[in-house]
């Protein structure tokens, strides 16, 4: 659905504002922003590209829908970010549903698992992102398209900018 308001085209260098929501393959809404965010349309902001070209040419007044496979997105599940622990072994307060807590590895790299079963005496945490093997459907609403400053193009990272990456 598209409903043109005079004005300028998302074209690179242009700040754009939107909201938008996330649903997926069964119309659950998973994510919904209704405070506008920004960003500098082709500065490398980290919006997906498929979102950032599913934008390209669009208005203020646009609405833009974008389905968003794993691969493109939070990946595949992976089987080895699934953990299972004895409930005793795991600290009291990560023993409920939702706890979240980082993982340093080997290598210094850090990960968040989060507590998604507990299941009589044993825990099971998940390092995948909780959006990781899920089809997406985006809805973006543009709000505004305007030039872009000299300080936005080369700060684009400053801006209330999406978590679209």
């Amino acid at each position: 659905m598209t409903s043109h308001i005079s004005g300028e085209s998302i074209r690179p260098n242009k700040l754009v504002e939107f909201t938008y929501r996330i649903m997926d393959e069964s119309g659950q809404v998973l994510e919904q922003i209704d405070l506008p965010v920004s960003y500098v349309h082709g500065s490398e902001c980290g919006l997906w590209q498929r979102i950032e070209s599913a934008m390209e040419n669009r208005k203020a007044g646009d609405t833009v829908e974008v389905l968003v496979h794993p691969e493109d997105a939070f990946g595949d599940l992976d089987p080895d970010l699934r953990l299972t622990q004895d409930l005793s072994d795991v600290p009291e307060q990560f023993r409920h549903i939702g706890a979240e807590a980082d993982f340093e590895n080997e290598m210094g790299d850090v990960h968040r698992f989060r507590v998604i079963a507990i299941d009589g005496d044993t825990l099971t945490m998940d390092g995948n992102h909780p959006l990781a093997g899920k089809t997406l459907k985006f809805f973006l609403s543009i709000l505004k398209v305007r030039d872009a400053t000299e300080e936005e193009i080369h700060n684009p990272e400053e801006l209330n900018s999406p978590a679209l990456h």
